[in-house]
């Protein structure tokens, strides 16, 4: 009598079932090469989904079925990120690659140096960390200190693996705790099928690949996100000492062994003449490519000597970024509106005849001022070339004039707002013409889009759809009538249900506890920006000493000046101002600064930081003068109490010969932290 093979237990079939769909994933989402139909592939997950329906004791977060959760219950928190997210240097032709690449010699000494050439991809950054080989968080960049945690969302991405199996790990060399970090793009063709739907809705097209990634990411319903396709691209892994690979290189051939996916354009060059040939044909297959890219970046292989060469202020020093010069489009100007802006600065625009451009579609173009119309001889009807670059607005640089129409005709700048009909007024000295009516409808609107920005109150759901019919029926008439909205007025607006009214309040009252910087920057006071406005915060505590503070303390504050100083003292002295200040007071708001928990051995000193240091990077010898109560700032002046220099230190060194600053080296400095003054 013939036997029977043993029946698999529910584990074993589980298993085996998340195995096989785990490998045809990677198949399809990352190599791009799909061995089974679609419905094998639904048929598997229809029945691992059944398995673990009656089994839920055996469901594990990185089954693929866990891809697609529930959303983020308040938004998406935000976490400081392992190490600095920081922005590179740009390069815009030859002689400024060249530039950095006699930099990086010069630095290195007689070290051999090669670089590896990657593509630029035109997406945002992102941060994976892993936990014993499992996905534990997603981080977007944010600021390059504090990102949003937005796992929820990454988890969809079917290009991010949840977990690496044992197996991969070990071929990879990765530890089983890393981080890492990669670009998140959306395809154009996903690009396009998202704008054709928002088209189906009455919404106005995504602008580009890149806001529409960035958009889809930070939004709370993660099926929505699932459904758009988006990609991410590993291009770095790090572990908590540092680096895990000697090589960039190898950590890039490691993230695929791993199962990232990892662009294949890419190429190890040991001259510059290999680093510019690979950036030509990167510019010829730019627009054959799938997803868009801006540019190449190139980054010195060897980690030991990216860790010699440091960082400036703000960007690695071994690697750039080589951008492609922006891309252009001829097209005919159809009308030139007139937009107003938040701080009431009006800004032409030219309605341009829609033109394809780099992949996006260009129906409007900034003209800056009335008087780059005059240099450009701009008039209505004439055909214009448009040029496109990165994330810059649209803009016309050049009248075809060969190709004027007869019925061309010039265009003449309004001498009353167009949105409230006040006089418009022009400061001796500047271009702008601006509106100084503080209910003007068109400053409310943009008041409103930048006070609830992500970057400022962060109130998720207040965007230009709810913003527009809230002021266009006069609901909200300046910024403090937000914080009165209830349910049943946004019920009565279209579009908004029960659950986004719900959110939408839930996020209003979440941005109560931001901190004084944020309303500070929310006021939108001319001149205060983000950095400003941490710096008034943390100058003075609270916004009653804020308002109070005269132009000569004003001007003690770092980076500002006696024009930041009186833009601000004109917006506390308007009657209006003082009075929306009162209401937010009112409704809640936070007028106090964040105390940063500091010690108070260094409080009164200023150091600047110069050179690369033999252990400390310029963000952690930062950091810990902070902590320990001194400033840092990015330039030598008489009030410099220290200049902390290192290897290959600059033109800052000098300077402080000049002025007597006294110097420090790093055992200088870790003695300083450790005794405080002396």
């Amino acid at each position: 009598m013939a036997k029977h093979p043993p029946t698999k237990s529910a584990e074993e079939q589980i298993e085996a079932l998340r195995e096989t769909l785990r490998h045809h994933e990677h198949l399809y989402y990352v190599l791009d090469a799909p061995e089974v139909s679609d419905a094998q592939y639904d048929a598997w997950m229809h029945e691992l989904r059944a398995l673990e329906d009656a089994h839920p004791e055996l469901r594990t977060m990185d089954s693929p079925t866990q891809r697609v959760g529930g959303k983020p219950k308040e938004g998406f928190a935000k976490v400081p990120h392992s190490r600095p997210m920081l922005s590179l240097d740009n390069a815009y032709d030859e002689t400024e690659l060249r530039e950095w690449d006699r930099r990086v010699h010069e630095l290195a000494g007689d070290e051999p140096i090669a670089y590896v050439c990657e593509l630029k991809l035109d997406g945002l950054s992102l941060a994976l960390t892993y936990r014993n080989a499992q996905l534990v968080r997603g981080v977007t960049r944010g600021d390059g200190v504090i990102g949003e945690d937005v796992t929820t969302n990454v988890r969809t991405i079917r290009s991010v693996p949840l977990s690496i199996s044992p197996a991969k790990l070990h071929a990879s060399g990765l530890p089983e705790n890393f981080e890492i970090r990669g670009e998140v793009v959306l395809s154009l063709a996903a690009f396009q099928k998202l704008n054709a739907e928002r088209e189906e809705q009455g919404l106005a097209p995504a602008a580009n690949p890149r806001n529409a990634a960035a958009g889809t990411l930070r939004t709370l319903e993660p099926n929505i996100v699932a459904q758009r396709r988006l990609d991410f691209y590993a291009y770095f892994a790090l572990s908590e000492p540092g680096y895990i690979f000697p090589l960039q290189s190898q950590s890039l051939d490691a993230l695929a062994t791993a199962g990232f996916r990892v662009n294949p354009q890419r190429t190890l060059a040991h001259t510059l003449e290999e680093v510019w040939d690979f950036i030509a044909k990167a510019e010829v297959m730019r627009d054959s490519l799938s997803y868009e890219i801006d540019g190449v970046v190139v980054k010195v292989d060897s980690a030991a000597l990216q860790e010699r060469l440091g960082f400036t202020g703000r960007a690695p020093r071994w690697a750039i970024a080589y951008k492609f010069a922006a891309r252009a489009g001829v097209t005919q100007v159809e009308n030139i509106l007139v937009q107003v802006g938040r701080t009431g600065k009006l800004t032409p625009v030219a309605a341009l005849k829609p033109v394809l451009i780099g992949g996006t579609t260009v129906s409007r173009a900034t003209l800056h001022n009335a008087d780059e119309i005059e240099r450009l001889g701009l008039k209505i009807g004439d055909f214009v070339a448009v040029e496109r670059g990165g994330d810059v607005i649209p803009k016309v640089v050049a009248v075809l004039r060969e190709k004027r129409p007869v019925d061309a005709h010039d265009f003449s700048f309004p001498s009353q707002c167009p949105e409230c009909g006040s006089a418009l007024v022009r400061e001796e000295g500047e271009v702008d013409w601006r509106c100084i009516n503080v209910n003007c409808p068109a400053r409310l609107r943009e008041s409103l889009l930048h006070f609830a920005a992500r970057g400022v109150m962060n109130i998720e759901g207040l965007g230009e759809a709810v913003v527009n019919q809230l002021t266009e029926r006069g609901l909200v008439r300046n910024l403090a009538d937000i914080y009165q909205l209830d349910q049943s007025v946004l019920l009565s607006l279209d579009r908004i249900g029960e659950k986004t009214a719900q959110s939408l309040l839930q996020q209003i009252e979440r941005s109560k506890k931001a901190p004084l910087d944020r309303v500070l920057l929310g006021l939108g006071i001319r001149f205060v920006g983000e950095r400003t406005a941490q710096f008034l915060s943390d100058a003075f505590g609270t916004m009653d000493r804020v308002i109070e503070a005269s132009a000569e303390e004003l001007e003690r504050v770092q980076e500002i000046g006696p024009r930041i100083a009186q833009a601000m003292l004109e917006f506390f002295a308007l009657p209006g101002n003082r009075e929306l200040i009162e209401k937010l007071r009112s409704a809640g708001l936070n007028f106090n600064a964040e105390r940063k928990k500091t010690s108070s051995k260094l409080t009164g000193l200023t150091f600047v930081l110069t050179g690369t240091l033999p252990t400390l990077t310029r963000e952690q010898a930062k950091e810990r003068i902070e902590r320990e109560g001194g400033t840092v700032a990015g330039s030598v002046s008489k009030k410099t109490s220290y200049v902390v220099a290192g290897e290959d230190a600059g033109s800052k060194l000098d300077k402080a010969n000049k002025l007597n600053v006294p110097m420090l080296d790093e055992a200088g400095l870790m003695d300083l932290l450790e005794k405080g003054k002396r």
